[in-house]
């Protein structure tokens, strides 16, 4: 018999580092009764920070799921870290939610990250309610932050009520009712904004009722077009109730649907036992799992052909449920019994529409190597493990026991190295960062290699290619003009294979992206060729067509907010102008400058190291991945190593020629 399906609700709170985000999550679940007791972040006693390195810092690292019950609505609530080294992991996090509370500080107000997070929030009409906490706290603002947020995040807010003695141990938050007519007005006038039959009716002197009122709130928090505004304190627990009564009416829970529809979900966070066994969260969107069933997982590899891997379910717990209960559509789950599982992982068909987070890769790159040589292995099976949990950082062995690591930031390699410290048990030394720069066809090119047929052959396989520049973002596109059958399925499966392989280093060293290769000519000798001939000569060739293409080397790029003293201004730009940073716009407050624009990632820790010193150690910094740009001048060179794919020294030997 069936367990009856609830009303499941998946929310994520997502705010700028210390803005109270884990405060808040720790309030929710004590005052919705899911744990009797709330703890700190500064006593490292939370429920959601459970890692040594989590309690010890004061700051959440990975992704954490806490359940909590309003009436039969039951709420899986998602912390995300705040630290913009970790926004992958946030990004991850909204695929797999229904909405979402976006934490401010009633002091700082809208910051760097905030401004990131909302711009993604509306983006994927995502419904998002605000929580502005610390209303208690010397500095606290009400007017002054909700003129901020209309003009830096959203101008269709609904302030859901207000504060009395604000700014001090004393602020009390209070709600507005629909059943007041002042605040019926102020609501309907704040949706009217966006709401073209709503300020017909209001300029016809007919004001909804607070029914109709309440469905039109609801109906527009859900469509991702209204943003209600609660004021109050995670620490004292003012405000809580508001928001709490808010998710539950105004945040759609997920849509149910045919349990024997085909299984659909996303593995979006995954757990290492201290045995390494391996637990995976997953979030299912249609149909339904029970324990002890076989599933494929599925995953985009990094040459762009999908992989997949089958495994059966050994442990199945449907977070906030009963033990035995099965995973419905709308339910998260902790799995167990998949040993290859990885984050970003999807059971069934892909889906459809921009529901997806864009991921900006990581634009630095570090080579760790281990303190004892005895633990080479050990440091690259570690790291490996860590992929799981991060497939963006892509690991990549070198000869010598290092290996290659893709970050977002130095937090993120400080709290990498920590954790192969306290949970690997391995000690490790981690090179500079640098830039990951990528190289893109500048025109189009051709090559070929043809069997000779007296003997001087040095590969049993003819094989012709062409390069030309592809679309931004397409990344790698393999096509062949030759006739289908023409090779033997290994054979031509040997070729696009090594296309890809060898586009891991270009005419500079770096990897080549947004470019079409197309297989022009290929020929094979029937018993006397072999797959290895084929992905011996492909390289060869490869090579020699992208020569005649030509490529250009792009540097990865930060987009930056820079929040200054006004008498800084000056210094601060030139500086910013000596990196090669690039400054889209300026604009003054009161008492400050707020300046954003763009500068390269191998220059942005040169400018925050020197920051201090130019503004008075008043400045607020932020910067995030963006899109990279043709580097100017020389190019910079990536040194080849054992492990790339091509031999320059090879090639020549072989061919003789470029």
């Amino acid at each position: 018999m069936r367990t009856p399906q609830h009303r499941t609700l998946n929310i994520g709170i997502l705010a700028h580092v210390d803005a109270g985000k884990t405060s808040l999550t720790e309030r929710l679940l004590f005052d919705t009764g899911a744990i009797d007791r709330l703890g700190s972040v500064d006593a490292g006693s939370t429920r959601t920070d459970t890692g040594e390195l989590e309690r010890r810092r004061g700051i959440t690292i990975r992704t954490a799921v806490a359940p909590f019950t309003l009436g039969d609505l039951r709420v899986n609530l998602i912390d995300t870290p705040g630290h913009s080294d970790f926004i992958a992991e946030v990004e991850r996090a909204l695929g797999v939610l229904d909405g979402a509370v976006l934490v401010l500080s009633a002091v700082e107000g809208v910051q760097a990250q905030t401004r990131v997070l909302m711009k993604t929030l509306r983006r994927l009409r995502l419904p998002t309610l605000v929580f502005v906490n610390k209303t208690d706290r010397a500095g606290a603002r009400e007017a002054g932050l909700l003129a901020d947020v209309r003009h830096r995040l959203t101008p269709h807010i609904v302030p859901m009520g207000t504060v009395r003695d604000l700014g001090t141990p004393a602020a009390r938050t209070v709600p507005g009712s629909l059943a007041d007519p002042d605040f019926r007005d102020l609501v309907a006038e704040a949706l009217a904004e966006g709401d073209d039959a709503l300020l017909a009716d209001l300029v016809a002197g007919h004001v909804p009722t607070a029914r109709e009122l309440a469905t039109r709130l609801a109906d527009r928090t859900g469509r991702g077009l209204a943003y209600p505004v609660f004021f109050g304190s995670a620490l004292s627990g003012q405000g809580v109730d508001a928001l709490l009564d808010g998710i539950a009416s105004l945040l759609p829970p997920a849509p149910a649907t045919d349990r024997n529809a085909g299984a659909t979900g996303t593995v979006f966070a995954v757990e290492r036992g201290t045995c390494g066994e391996k637990t995976a969260y997953l979030r299912l969107f249609a149909g339904e799992l029970s324990e002890r069933e076989r599933i494929t997982l599925r995953r985009p590899e990094a040459d762009g052909t999908p992989g997949e891997h089958t495994g059966r379910i050994t442990g199945l717990k449907v977070v906030g449920a009963p033990a035995a209960e099965p995973l419905t559509a709308g339910g998260i789950a902790r799995i167990r019994g998949l040993p290859r599982v990885r984050v970003g992982d999807r059971l069934g068909p892909e889906p459809h529409g921009d529901t997806e987070p864009h991921f900006a890769p990581p634009s630095l790159e570090t080579v760790v190597r281990p303190v004892r040589p005895d633990d080479a292995a050990r440091l690259h099976s570690a790291l490996t493990a860590l992929a799981d949990q991060d497939p963006l950082i892509g690991t990549r062995a070198l000869p010598g026991g290092g290996t290659s690591v893709l970050l977002y930031g130095e937090v993120q390699k400080e709290i990498v190295a920590a954790t192969l410290s306290t949970e690997f048990g391995v000690d490790a030394l981690f090179e500079p960062s640098r830039a990951v720069y990528r190289e893109r066809p500048t025109g189009t090119g051709e090559a070929y290699e043809e069997i000779d047929r007296h003997g001087g052959h040095v590969f049993w396989a003819t094989v012709g290619l062409r390069v030309a520049p592809g679309a931004p973002g397409s990344g790698t596109v393999f096509r062949r003009d030759t006739e289908l059958g023409a090779l033997p399925l290994a054979f031509d499966r040997a070729v696009e294979e090594t296309v890809t392989r060898t586009l891991a280093q270009g005419l500079h060293g770096w990897q080549v992206t947004d470019c079409v290769v197309t297989l022009t000519r290929s020929g094979f000798v029937g018993p006397m060729s072999t797959a290895a001939d084929f992905r011996s000569l492909t390289p060869l060739v490869l090579m020699r067509a992208l020569a005649a293409a030509g490529t250009r080397v792009y540097e990865p790029c930060l987009d930056y907010e820079l929040e200054l003293p006004l008498d800084t201004l000056s210094a601060a730009t030139a500086a910013l102008a000596a990196l090669g940073a690039e400054i889209r716009d300026t604009s003054g407050g009161t008492d400050s400058w707020l300046v954003t624009g763009v500068i390269p990632a191998a220059r942005a820790a040169d400018f925050e190291r020197r920051l201090p010193a130019l503004a008075r150690g008043e400045a607020t910094w932020w910067a995030t991945p963006a899109a990279d740009r043709p580097h100017p001048g020389e190019p910079p060179a990536r040194a080849r190593t054992a492990a790339d794919p091509l031999n320059r020294a090879e090639y020549l030997r072989h061919l003789g020629r470029v």
